[in-house]
């Protein structure tokens, strides 16, 4: 049963007008949202606020949340389909982490660690024909 746990970043587009008036209220909701699916939240925060490349629902602003969490993988469907009828959240989107970059990416996420790009070996070129 614990091999359909996967770690998922979500990236929420939230309505900018409610995030202003109550962020604390909108990003304790859609954690909510995240939890009644069965899904644990590593990290959430603020990501930024921008203008919207096209209006979505007639907003020109939207608020970037940003969520690392646990969930069953038959979770994300239903927690899918509760995104999209909260007024709150514009788009949403889900990104299953490879088992290898959990860890470096939830602590970069947490601020324990920076991410570091993989040291590359040198060594001699082989070149066919030469």
């Amino acid at each position: 049963m614990a091999d359909n746990i996967g770690v998922y970043e979500g990236l929420f587009i939230l309505d900018a007008n409610r995030f202003a008036r109550d962020h604390d209220k909108v990003s304790k909701e859609v954690e909510a949202l995240i939890q009644e699916a069965g899904g644990v939240i590593e990290v959430s925060r603020l990501w930024e606020e921008r203008r919207l490349a096209y209006p979505i629902n007639g907003q020109r602003k939207g608020a970037y949340w940003l969520i690392y969490f646990r969930s069953p993988t038959e979770k994300i469907t239903e927690l899918t389909r509760a995104c999209q009828i909260n007024d709150t959240i514009l788009r949403q989107l889900f990104v299953r982490l490879p088992h290898q970059l959990v860890d470096p990416i939830l602590a970069h996420a947490k601020g324990e660690t920076p991410v570091e790009a993989p040291v590359e070996e040198e060594g001699e070129a082989v070149v066919a024909g030469a």
